[in-house]
């Protein structure tokens, strides 16, 4: 399970072992030998080579980031990556030992602990009108226990006493930790780093979360807008081979906190997805994830594209 003992002990590293091996001897082979992957990415130049950024990408398939890391690694000329990645994948323990390998963050979100957590305790999965009551509980719904949802009352119950109140200020502690992976390997660690600000997958760009944008804005790293295109009609499955066919990435204007961002800079300190900071800077975080998604919106061709509000 990943919780905040498994953070803590992830190590990430300026040259993963890891992602090498997957390049050349996985993707090299699919993209060159069993298939035929033509991998492009337009205004390549865009993306700043001297310095760690945060490439915001749409997260139409399983992977469809490892061509785009693939082709960055095959150039040799940019710096390593790691990528937010579901805590869901880390159930298999041989899986998450590879995903250890390959340098990457896992961001557990509030459903995957409860799922867990039930798990271990039960020995079944949670049913899903089950799980969105405690969630509701959890969330500050009901403003008297006597409202809870009899079901969710039982469970919490048989989970402790403190289940809530020990499930909120976990998650806070986790969430923190993915902060602190995060801003370490931006500016310690000389890697840049993947987000999918959906937080799921979809043909279609979905509404951004805001978690890259607190990134951003604690880190005062630049945002790489960045458009896939096709990855999801050669990656069709859930297993990693990819199928023949081209690959589009276009790189749009890359987003600062010195320019197009400058409105919404925070000059004090703060911790990302902390409350304090949920209450004080939402407005400027909610901002910022717009304007990350309608770049990313323009970069994408017409299938994927999403129909924005006012737009």
């Amino acid at each position: 399970m990943v919780d905040l003992d498994y953070l803590e002990r992830i190590k990430l590293v300026s040259k993963p072992m890891g992602q090498q091996i997957v390049a050349a001897l996985l993707l090299y082979t699919n993209y060159n030998i069993f298939a035929h992957v033509d991998i492009q990415i337009e205004n390549i130049d865009r993306i700043p080579r001297d310095e760690n950024v945060i490439f915001a990408m749409n997260h139409t398939d399983r992977f469809n980031y490892w061509p785009f890391q693939y082709k960055l690694w095959s150039m040799k000329s940019f710096p390593y990556t790691t990528v937010w990645v579901k805590g869901k994948y880390y159930r298999n323990a041989l899986l998450a030992k590879g995903l250890d390998l390959c340098n990457l963050i896992p961001v557990p979100s509030m459903k995957y602990l409860i799922e867990e957590l039930y798990k271990k305790k039960f020995k079944k999965r949670i049913e899903g009108n089950l799980y969105r009551a405690i969630k509701d509980v959890i969330d500050g719904k009901y403003e008297k226990i006597e409202q809870y949802p009899k079901a969710a009352t039982e469970v919490i119950s048989a989970m402790g006493e403190q289940f809530v109140d020990f499930i909120r200020s976990h998650y806070d502690l986790i969430m923190e930790r993915v902060a602190e992976l995060s801003r370490k390997a931006l500016c310690e660690q000389n890697l840049n780093l993947i987000i999918f600000p959906e937080g799921t997958r979809g043909s279609v760009l979905g509404e951004g979360r805001t978690g890259l944008a607190q990134i951003a804005l604690a880190t005062d790293k630049k945002i790489v807008p960045v458009g896939c295109n096709n990855s999801d009609e050669l990656y069709t499955g859930s297993l990693p081979f990819a199928k023949s066919g081209v690959i589009t990435y276009r790189i749009g204007e890359t987003l600062s906190l010195q320019d197009q961002l400058k409105e919404f800079r925070i000059e004090e300190k703060f911790k990302p997805f902390s409350k304090e900071s949920q209450q004080k800077y939402k407005k400027h975080f909610e901002q910022v994830t717009v304007i990350v998604m309608e770049s990313i919106n323009r970069l994408l061709d017409e299938k994927y594209k999403r129909v924005f509000t006012g737009s």
